[in-house]
């Protein structure tokens, strides 16, 4: 059978894997921050949906990217980190990544594959959904910039998401049914009680 956008996302949901399990809680997490968030009558218009569903997609695709970077091997960012250097958009990426990022991967893959997995669950959850999206976009322009021109790469694939994330930067996606609207009700609610 043909691979198709439906049958992926199958497969992916339902992948025996450890991460798997825990991409599931992530969905139920997400889903149970949105409808606590959704008693309150200004969250549930329609708007507010819209940009849950958006934030837990992106979020979504940058948890399943950090699956192929899983450690100990890092064997798929090695790859790409090697595309790297012989395709980005500035020598000084690619002498970075060369001299200073592929040499050093036991330090660096966990760091990057930390860092997409937080990007991940916070766009997911919408908790710091505005540093989440900071985060992503820096993520983002490095892979734009540094796989500029690799062969069977669109670079506009990635100026899309760099896109997307200063959009969630500009205006943070948490605040739609997510942690971050619950957490700021929380601290208004505190500072209310001190003042008085």
């Amino acid at each position: 059978m043909r691979p198709n956008p439906l049958t992926d996302i199958w497969h992916f949901l339902l992948h025996p894997a450890g991460t798997t399990v825990v991409f599931w809680l992530l969905l139920l997490g997400s889903v149970a921050i949105a409808l606590a968030a959704a008693r309150r009558p200004a969250q549930r218009e329609a708007r507010h949906v819209a940009i849950w569903l958006l934030r837990l997609s992106v979020g979504c695709l940058w948890w399943q990217q950090s699956l192929w970077k899983l450690p100990p091997d890092y064997a798929g960012l090695i790859y790409w980190m090697r595309q790297m250097v012989s395709h980005a958009a500035t020598q000084v990426q690619s002498d970075l990544v060369a001299t200073i990022i592929l040499p050093h991967i036991a330090l660096f893959g966990p760091l990057v594959y930390l860092m997409e997995v937080a990007i991940g669950i916070s766009l997911m959850l919408g908790l710091a959904s505005r540093l989440g999206a900071l985060a992503g976009a820096g993520m983002a322009i490095n892979l734009w910039l540094g796989l500029y021109s690799a062969p069977g790469e669109w670079p506009w694939t990635y100026a899309f998401l760099v896109i997307i994330e200063l959009l969630f930067l500009t205006n943070p996606p948490g605040r739609s049914l997510g942690a971050d609207v619950l957490i700021a009700e929380r601290i208004r609610l505190k500072l209310k009680y001190f003042m008085l």
